[in-house]
């Protein structure tokens, strides 16, 4: 009966969480801890501090977190198969029509309209990242005496790896946060 109620739980879920891994934490929250109350909000809340430190989507880790502590293995293949199934599912009937439909005028043209909006949304994402990076804040509440200058330079020098050398970005991510790291461990060390 739990690993049912954890599977429609992530059925939900994966339906409901329009607008990327994020807007699915507090689906689950609703779900794990109001509805179903199979986890406190301290537990829920350490779950998905894991989660967002785990490489992979934040929705599938932390589905794959909460159907651990809840049940064991059974609940981790219970979770993430509820949490994917929506989306699977709507991935393939999307990938049914297009490839269907693809070489029609018509599908052609909304597809080129929608890629200036696909670059905004991402343009913007990256822009919400950097801001909350430099600045803690949000946009809207960004003051220029908040603005962390160690971040800046990292991101500076980072940039300017990307940009001049065509470094690797993953070189360049893991090379970002070993040098925050010493800046930060000699700043308190001082």
């Amino acid at each position: 009966m739990l690993l049912l109620k954890l599977f429609f739980a992530f059925i939900q879920v994966g339906l409901f969480s329009v607008g990327g891994g994020y807007a699915a934490i507090p689906l689950i929250q609703e779900q794990i801890v109001n509805i179903h109350e199979l986890m406190t909000l301290e537990e829920f809340s350490d779950l998905i501090t894991v989660a967002e430190m785990t490489p992979g989507p934040i929705s599938i880790n932390s589905a794959t977190f909460v159907g651990m502590r809840i049940a064991g293995i059974p609940g981790v293949l219970i979770c993430t198969i509820g949490c994917i199934i929506p989306s699977f599912c709507i991935c393939l009937i999307l990938a049914y029509f297009y490839y269907k439909y693809r070489s029609m005028s018509g599908v052609q043209i909304v597809l080129g309209a929608m890629r200036p909006a696909v670059v905004a949304l991402i343009a913007s994402a990256g822009a919400s990242i950097l801001m909350l990076g430099l600045f803690q804040a949000e946009l809207r509440e960004m003051a220029l005496g908040n603005i962390r200058i160690v971040e800046l330079g990292i991101f500076a020098v980072a940039l300017f790896l990307l940009r001049k050398f065509k470094s690797n970005a993953i070189t360049i991510i893991l090379g970002s946060g070993v040098v925050g790291t010493i800046i930060y461990t000699l700043m308190g060390a001082v």
